[in-house]
Order: structure tokens, then C-alpha cells, then sequence
């Protein structure tokens, strides 16, 4: 069987699809106002309803996230402990390179500060795995960020989970998923205090209600599928390759697991490592779905049709593995995460080296990036005039540019500021300057 189907480059733009269907969003919209409207209840009937499950504590305190950290295994704190200061340590760093500004301006000084959201949310799904990396990278960063409250929503009561929350700082868990979850976060509850920023990735549902929700609250993204693309030259090892494109084909069956090489037996050698290692996996179902529906590699010309292709596809997680293929990373314009090397494995990016993992999908790397502590964070701009200075130009300008507009009102305001006068009305409605004897 052919695991990785040959794919051509004309198709690549337009295979780009929106993140969620006008379906899930017009379902998801009606499970919010049910939140909206009715509150606890509204989340309780719809976590029985989606979730199959009975309703009890909605929040999970402090004192229940610790419980769970005990429960594991001394082995399992260390790796959880571990981890959450790797990812911890990288976040601080980026928070440090981010500064208050203070800058001279015509007439005195302008700048900005920084300031965290007080409250996030931070989503990790627990569906068909528990995903406690998913818990540590939102709210570690969140906590780095300097966000006062941060919650951590899911439906899994996993230890695993807990204990995750517990090593990360949260302050709770809300034991809820899917859209009905978004909404609590939102809206707020009788329970549930809203939110400020809704961060981490989910399935469908949890898209679609981040996007409707939008603009209420900040968002980090909206998730699609997971992506990696492996861009490699004839050098690079099939076996390796073949071991990545399963490790994110077993996310779901949606995953898409791309090749991008200018070597054809590369291609035939990864195609036939796929089915050796696919035979004893024991996610191999879900694996080889997302094989058959998205799994495909890309043959091209050379190197400079391969880097032309990958930036087109703009690749949530993008691989360089090859002597021929690495020196093409400065050419590499769009993608959410880069791992140079046959050593840097995107499964080490998962599970916090540092970087995050909550990465943009579906091309957006075009124009945004990752979670970082920037999400958490808010730039606001300042200045204070003593006057307006200099030769006064500024403040002409705008009188000028304000009347170019229709504004009148606009134009009057700059020219109270006019220096050494005073000003009184006209018949007309305009203000005339009189000089400061």
C-alpha cells in the first residue's frame, strides 16, 4: 500500500480551507447561548448531554489539583516538574525581551507599557488522550506572562491532568469541554468568573465556539488540523522521517503528515519505512486514517521548488532534515514552529523543550505565530505634552488634517492647544485667537 499519495504544488493554495464549517459553527453558537442564557444549568444539561457524563463540581480548587499530583507516580511529578520549568524557563526569557518604552516626541515624550490580562483560560483537551502538555504549555506561559488568575479547562479528571494544572500555578480547573466550556469561560457563570483570553487547542466544537466568541474575549488562534511538513533531502534517513509523520498522523484521524523532497527514492524509501512501522503501532488505526485522507509527499524540481512549496503550504510544525536541505532555513519564510536537524524532533518541541506548542494551522502562519507570553500580554501607549512644541507643525497638522475630514470638533480641540493664546468664539461658530498680551 502507498502511505504517502503524490501530491502537486498548483493544488497547494487551493487546498487551504477554513478552520471550522459554517455547520459546526451554527451548532456551536446554539450550545453558547445555552450557556449564555441559563448559566450552571446550562452547563451541567450540556456536559450530560455532549459530555455522557453527570455534572458534579464544576470547579476543582486548588486543594483537588494538588490531590491529583499525589496520586502519580514519584517518576511522573519529576517528568511534570521538569517539563513545566523548561517551558517555564522559555517563557521567561521571552517576557524579558519585551520592554516598557519611553521615547521623546514633538512637545514632550511618548511610549508604551505592558501589562497581563488579570484572568485566562487555558484549554487542553482530554477526550481520547489526556494531554497534560497541553495544560502545561497555556498556563506556564500564562503564569510567566503575569496573568493574576489562570484557569485551566478540560473534561478529563485524569491524576495526569490534575497534577499538571497543580505544577503549572493554575488557581482551578473547570471540569468541562467542548463548546459548552468556551461559553462558561466567556460568558461567566453563577460559577464561573469570565475571562480576559481563551488560549490552547481543541477539537471542532471548541473552534468554532472560540471563533463566535471572539472579539467578547481575546483568543490565541483558531485550530485546525495538525500539521507537520518534513522537507528533506536524499541524504536525510527514511526511518526518522517515517517515525515523525507517524508520530503526528497518531493525533487524529484529520492529521496531515507531509513529505517535501526533490528525491524520489527518499520518497519510495519513507513510503515503505511508513508500512514496517505502521504494523506495530498501537495507534496504527488512527494513524493510517490520516495516511489515507491527508498523507502525501511532494516531489519537486530541487531546492528552490521545495522551499517555494513549503512556504506556500505555511506548515504549523516544518522539519529541515538533510545536508542539502538544512542550509534552505534562512529561505523559510512561513511556518508556526521550525526544527532544524535530524536531532530536533518535533516531538521534543511537544513536550517542552521550551518553545510552545500551540501553534498556528492551515496556513495562518502567514500572518500570525504561536502562543507565547505575548498573548497574555497587552501593549498600551502613552504620552504627555507640556506643549506642543518646536516650530508647532504638529499641532497644525492636525488642526489641518482634522478639517480635511469634516471633523471641526477635532480641528477646535488641537487648537486649544495653541501656546501663549486664549481663545474666544465668533459669530460663526469658530474659535478666533486673540494673543497673550
Amino acid at each position: 500500500m502507498t502511505w504517502l499519495k503524490k501530491k502537486s504544488w498548483d493544488g497547494v493554495q487551493r487546498n487551504r480551507i477554513a478552520p471550522v464549517d459554517e455547520g459546526t459553527l451554527k451548532e456551536a453558537q446554539a450550545i453558547l447561548d445555552t450557556v449564555r442564557m441559563e448559566g450552571d444549568a446550562g452547563l451541567r444539561a450540556s456536559i450530560e448531554r455532549f459530555e455522557n457524563r453527570t455534572a458534579g463540581d464544576l470547579l476543582l480548587g486548588p486543594d483537588a489539583l494538588e490531590r491529583g499530583f499525589r496520586e502519580l507516580s514519584p517518576e511522573v511529578q519529576g517528568v511534570l516538574e521538569r517539563t513545566a520549568a523548561r517551558i517555564r524557563l522559555f517563557a521567561e526569557a521571552q517576557r524579558a525581551c519585551v520592554s516598557p518604552l519611553t521615547t521623546g516626541v514633538e512637545g514632550g515624550q511618548a511610549g508604551h507599557t505592558l501589562a497581563p490580562v488579570e484572568r485566562a483560560a487555558c484549554y487542553a483537551p482530554g477526550g481520547r488522550y489526556p494531554l497534560p502538555s497541553s495544560v502545561l504549555m497555556t498556563a506556564c506561559t500564562a503564569r510567566a506572562a503575569g496573568v493574576r488568575h489562570v484557569l485551566v479547562v478540560s473534561p478529563s479528571d485524569n491524576p495526569v491532568m490534575l497534577g499538571a494544572a497543580f505544577v503549572a500555578g493554575a488557581d482551578a480547573m473547570l471540569l468541562a469541554g467542548g463548546a459548552h466550556a468556551i461559553g462558561a469561560v466567556a460568558y461567566g457563570t453563577e460559577t464561573i468568573p469570565p475571562v480576559d483570553v481563551i488560549v490552547g487547542p481543541g477539537n471542532r466544537w471548541v473552534t468554532a465556539a472560540k471563533q463566535r466568541v471572539s472579539g467578547l474575549v481575546g483568543i490565541d488562534m483558531l485550530a485546525g488540523p495538525s500539521e507537520l511538513v518534513v522537507l528533506a533531502s536524499g541524504d536525510a534517513s527514511a526511518e526518522v522521517i517515517a517515525a515523525d509523520l507517524i508520530a503526528q498522523a497518531e493525533h487524529d484521524e484529520d492529521a496531515i503528515p507531509t513529505l517535501v523532497t526533490w528525491d524520489d527514492s527518499l520518497a519510495s524509501r519513507v513510503d515503505t519505512a511508513l508500512g514496517i512501522q505502521l504494523a506495530t503501532l498501537p495507534t496504527g488505526d488512527v494513524a493510517r486514517e490520516a495516511f489515507q485522507r491527508s498523507g502525501g509527499v511532494y516531489v519537486v524540481e530541487g531546492p528552490e521548488e521545495a522551499v517555494m512549496v513549503v512556504n506556500e503550504l505555511a506548515p504549523e510544525h516544518l522539519e529541515i532534515i538533510g545536508k542539502e536541505a538544512e542550509p534552505l532555513e534562512s529561505k523559510l519564510q512561513h511556518y508556526g514552529g521550525l526544527f532544524v536537524g535530524a536531532g530536533s524532533a518535533e516531538v521534543l518541541g511537544d513536550y517542552g523543550i521550551g518553545p510552545n506548542h500551540v501553534l498556528p494551522t492551515g496556513g495562518t502562519a502567514r500572518y500570525t505565530g504561536g502562543l507565547s507570553v505575548m498573548t497574555f500580554l497587552r501593549i498600551r501607549t502613552w504620552m504627555k505634552l507640556n506643549s506642543v512644541g518646536g516650530s508647532g507643525l504638529a499641532l497644525e497638522d492636525a488642526v489641518t488634517l482634522a478639517r480635511l475630514e469634516g471633523l471641526e470638533g477635532h480641528a477646535r480641540s488641537a487648537e486649544a492647544r495653541r501656546p501663549l493664546q486664549t481663545w474666544t468664539g465668533n459669530r460663526d461658530g469658530h474659535i478666533a485667537q486673540n494673543e497673550v498680551q
